[in-house]
């Protein structure tokens, strides 16, 4: 993931799945111990809802084809 798509990720996290920054910084303290995809690092943790998880994946597949 390219650094303009990530940014633009975690902005999707935080506007529309209403995801709190420290949430988010959970997650990502998480990767570094369990290196992993992230989204399946917040739902695996409970940051996220499979609803949720759905909505990431299909936002991945979408900013990917972009």
């Amino acid at each position: 993931m390219t650094p303009a798509t990530y940014s633009r990720f975690i902005r999707f996290l935080q506007e529309d799945l209403a995801l709190s920054s420290s949430s988010i910084a959970i997650a990502l303290r998480y990767r570094e111990q369990d290196p992993g995809p992230l989204p399946m690092i917040l739902w695996q943790y409970g940051l996220v809802t499979l609803d949720q998880l759905d909505r990431i994946f299909d936002w991945l597949e979408t900013a990917q084809s972009t």
